[in-house]
């Protein structure tokens, strides 16, 4: 079976078009799911070469957000048919200089952990307000959005006999090298519910960004370290990042082996396993806070509730909603960084709709990493106060606040220095 046959079901209706981001922010039928689909069409019918400028111009500038899937009534795979298409573009063309750049990156842990240690080091410089997507100041506020918002630690939670079955945690490259205390919140909340978490030694990226970019070598490499990796005795793989779940759950795709089928079965969003065990309710925090759901965590993999009811076992907790909650912020992946311009336009939109929000929120959660520092850099440059946060840490902050830990209660103030970033 064709790569590209997740397209045949469309009939250009056009439903996509108003859960486009880019559609939205161009009005270009060309940059809109219906418009790409006879573009990708045509280019694997050789209609059209792979080095077309205006092919590579609408493609290259589709985030991938799969905003698209949900609203579409065909059932339309529009994410497989991008990912066949970047692919064959890049067997064609190559990938573009940058993008190869940091993929490799990405995949060789000894090239990323030294890089990552050092944006911890720098991202203490400070915000540089006025500074857009692709300029050096950006990039710095997408590091100072990665500084915890406490530097409480807590050790794990007390009297929690671990019933509900074992959980390997997914570090990733990202999260692993800016994000540790999200995964510090996340093995605590869910031992503080009755989960036993353990590390599985040898993982590497998930290869999500690779297989985006159409480097299906790589992603597939990446893939099958991780299913050696991670023990088929653990009862699941929890992941705290939408967009390593996202191609986690998807590995059968990539992988035609029986064992893709079985790691992928386990995999569940942080969210889901605290939704199954309840929560436990915290300690209040009288916060007001916005949820803007990550694409692949909403469109990809269908997990939405869950997080709201995680969020509800927080008393006090203000949940505002706001509007375009489930459209994309224009972060994906390295998008931000290859295509600024668009990304830019995609921002705005999300930076409208949280300033719009009256009285000002405390805080917007998001839960992937990509979004946070996207998100985050973009109301340091908007002067705003509203700071970011994963989900799973608002928890973790309640249950430190009710006494759960090892260590003395620690309340989280919304004007706290540590926090603005």
């Amino acid at each position: 079976m064709s790569a590209f046959a997740g397209l045949d079901p469309c009939v250009h209706c056009g439903f996509c078009l108003s859960a486009c981001p880019t559609y939205l922010a161009t009005g270009d039928e060309a940059d809109s799911p219906r418009g790409r689909i006879v573009l990708m069409r045509a280019l694997e019918h050789g209609e059209i070469p792979a080095t077309d400028p205006a092919l590579n111009t609408h493609l290259d500038a589709c985030l991938g957000c799969r905003g698209c899937e949900p609203a579409c009534p065909s059932g339309v795979a529009y994410g497989q048919g991008l990912e066949a298409a970047r692919a064959l573009l890049v067997a064609r063309r190559g990938l573009p200089a940058k993008a190869r750049v940091m993929l490799t990156v990405l995949a060789r842990g000894w090239l990323r952990r030294p890089l990552l240690a050092m944006a911890r080091w720098i991202r203490g410089m400070g915000r540089i307000r006025g500074s857009r997507p692709g300029s050096p100041g950006f990039a710095l506020g997408m590091l100072a959005a990665t500084r915890p918002v406490t530097s409480a630690s807590a050790d794990a939670a007390d009297g929690i006999e671990p019933g509900l079955g074992t959980v390997a945690l997914f570090r990733g490259c990202v999260m692993d090298g800016l994000f540790g205390h999200v995964h510090a919140a996340t093995r605590r909340v869910l031992e503080a519910n009755g989960y036993r978490v353990v590390e599985a030694e040898g993982q590497v990226c998930c290869g999500a960004l690779h297989l985006h970019a159409g480097d299906t070598g790589a992603a597939r490499r990446l893939a099958e370290m991780n299913l050696a990796a991670f023990l088929p005795e653990t009862d699941w793989i929890v992941v705290n990042s939408a967009g390593c779940g996202a191609m986690l759950r998807e590995l059968p795709h990539l992988l035609d082996v029986p064992a893709a089928g079985r790691f992928s079965s386990r995999v569940r969003d942080v969210s889901e396993l605290l939704s199954a065990a309840g929560p436990r309710q915290g300690g209040t925090l009288p916060f007001r806070v916005l949820y803007d759901a990550p694409c692949h965590l909403q469109h990809a993999q269908g997990v939405h509730a869950e997080v709201l009811q995680m969020l509800g076992a927080v008393p006090g907790l203000d949940l505002v909603p706001h509007e375009g909650a489930d459209e994309c912020c224009g972060s994906a992946g390295i998008y931000s960084i290859l295509q600024p311009g668009m990304s830019e336009a995609v921002l705005d939109r999300k930076l409208d709709a949280i300033r719009a929000v009256d009285p000002p929120s405390d805080f917007v959660l998001t839960g992937n990493p990509g979004c946070l520092m996207q998100i985050g850099a973009g109301l340091q440059s908007a002067g705003l106060r509203t700071r970011v946060a994963h989900p799973v840490e608002v928890l973790d902050w309640s249950y430190r606040a009710a006494g759960y830990y090892g260590t003395p209660k620690h309340h989280v103030h919304p004007g706290a220095k540590a926090g603005h970033g």
